[in-house]
């Protein structure tokens, strides 16, 4: 069991535990109405609500089930959003990924670049085998994101998930440890950008 959780350092971000400290930049991001619309739940209203999903997002380490980063920019110590891998099943090798990032910071490679650190992470540290992703389908942004680190689209989980007063179809991509690595070497063995 990882008893500490794991700091992990990209070029510009440092992806660290979150805190009820970051509560204040959570409800920013998740209150924010239009850009949370693909997030699949329902965007917060009420400030007490940010330490609520950081009690949510920091207890994911303490009971087991994975880890929640959240993504510091270097340049200024904000809190631009988060990514994980969570709902880790030890015994079949697999998780689920998830992320957002505050409106302000997209189509800047902030959270591809979380996420290279935080895949290398799962596939070498955590032991899994397969990462999962679920997408909306008119998700464009997420989509491109998935297909960018290399994730495979499987099919369509009908009707899989509930917000906003209506059910919603998911796209499911995997990612798989081989391919993982398969894209990240190059010939001569070095890691590939």
């Amino acid at each position: 069991m990882i008893e500490i959780f794991p700091e992990l350092r990209t070029a510009r971000l440092t992806l660290r535990d979150i805190t009820r400290a970051d509560a204040p930049a959570l409800f920013a991001i998740h209150s924010d109405r239009e850009w949370m619309r693909w997030y699949g739940v329902e965007p917060l209203t009420e400030p007490e609500q940010g330490e609520q999903l950081a009690d949510l997002f920091h207890g994911w380490f303490e009971g087991g089930t994975g880890f929640r980063w959240g993504l510091e920019r270097r340049s200024d110590g904000r809190l631009i959003g988060t990514c994980g891998l969570f709902r880790w099943n030890r015994s079949w090798h697999n998780c689920v990924i998830g992320y957002e990032i505050a409106r302000d910071c997209q189509r800047q490679g902030y959270t591809r670049e979380a996420a290279t650190a935080i895949l290398d992470y799962g596939f070498g540290v955590m032991r899994v085998h397969r990462v999962q992703a679920e997408t909306h389908p008119d998700n464009a942004a997420s989509i491109a994101l998935a297909t960018k680190l290399g994730f495979v689209l499987e099919g369509t989980h009908r009707e899989q998930a509930y917000w906003g007063g209506h059910f919603h179809d998911l796209h499911c991509y995997s990612l798989l440890e081989q391919d993982w690595y398969l894209q990240r070497t190059d010939g001569d063995g070095n890691g590939a950008q």
